[in-house]
């Protein structure tokens, strides 16, 4: 139970730190929206998205329809951070977050699903 809340609590913190700071286009979002290849208009819609997910799954212990759909959801987002990054050529240290997220989420919805 305490890693279960451990989990989700960690997942939504990044989610929605992230998700503020691509809306709010703060410090170095935009020239990673530019190196993605992204407007910053459309990297603030990939941080709404990134937000609604985090809400989401911080939802999912009360509602796991919810927050099983909202990981979902967050695993599409990253699959896209990760073959971005490959077809940027950008080194390991930058994929290493998105794949670690993604590990995070994955681990989520297993913990949700009760597997």
């Amino acid at each position: 139970m305490i890693l279960s809340a451990s989990l989700t609590c960690l997942i939504a913190l990044i989610f929605a730190l992230l998700g503020v700071a691509k809306i709010l286009a703060l410090g170095p979002m935009p020239g990673l929206a530019a190196h993605a290849g992204l407007t910053t208009a459309a990297y603030r819609g990939i941080g709404t998205l990134e937000l609604a997910g985090a809400l989401g799954v911080a939802l999912g212990p009360v509602v796991p329809l919810c927050g099983g759909l909202a990981a979902s959801g967050l695993l599409v987002l990253l699959a896209g951070a990760v073959t971005t990054h490959v077809r940027k050529g950008d080194g390991v240290r930058k994929l290493v977050p998105a794949v670690a997220c993604a590990a995070l989420v994955a681990w989520y919805l297993v913990l949700l699903a009760g597997l």
